[in-house]
């Protein structure tokens, strides 16, 4: 197996935690929220977040230039319950985000390609959530914040930003995301992208990419 690849940075939401469709679905069941109008308000902000339109509240949410508690707000007077009630703000982003499991199979590929030499770095663009710091530092040579840092994917600079806090180039490393737009992003970059939808299959590509081997978790 020929190594390529001495780094791999990957986002965290999707990839390291269970799947964003399923939590969000979660969450929306649980806080009674009328599914088809969040999912309006989040098609016309999503596109216009990455399909280059004008700047909106993820944009500013992701480079930390507006308070979770204002998105909430500003989420929350967009959204409504399933009974046409108004959905409360305060703690909006935490009921969001607490069905996020951690994938234990892509932490133990990431740890077991670091104990083998490869950098890792651990890049997310930040809706205001907490993250499992606790995990990072056994798992990550760097870590690379969107709201921490003032910049977000798929902008060039936050992936040139990790690249330097690993010491690399684009060429030497591989991203992995959850987001077709991320992943075209770093490939433009020189990076070899990995769009990430299976566990197993990432783990996989990792290897081939790298040229390491990784235990499979059974």
């Amino acid at each position: 197996m020929v190594r390529s690849c001495s780094g791999i940075i990957t986002d965290w939401g999707g990839v390291l935690t269970t799947p964003l469709p399923e939590t969000i679905t979660a969450w929306l069941e649980a806080d009674g929220i009328d599914h088809g109008v969040y999912r309006d308000v989040m098609r016309t902000w999503v596109r216009a977040a990455y399909d280059g339109g004008a700047l909106n509240p993820i944009h500013a949410l992701e480079r930390g230039e507006v308070e979770t508690r204002e998105f909430e707000r500003l989420l929350a007077a967009e959204l409504r319950l399933a009974d046409g009630g108004p959905v409360p703000a305060e703690g909006l982003i935490t009921r969001m985000f607490s069905g996020f499991l951690p994938i234990e199979e892509m932490y133990a590929a990431l740890r077991e390609a670091r104990g083998q030499g490869v950098r890792t770095c651990l890049l997310s663009n930040s809706w205001g959530n907490g993250y499992p710091r606790d995990r990072f530092s056994e798992t990550f040579d760097g870590v690379v914040i969107s709201g921490e840092v003032g910049m977000r994917k798929p902008e060039p600079e936050i992936f040139l930003h990790a690249l330097e806090l690993v010491g690399l180039e684009a060429r030497d490393c591989v991203f992995v995301d959850d987001i077709e737009h991320n992943v075209a992003a770093a490939t433009e970059l020189g990076m070899v992208g990995i769009l990430h939808r299976d566990p197993t299959e990432t783990r996989i590509r990792l290897e081939e990419a790298c040229g390491i081997r990784l235990t499979a978790l059974l």
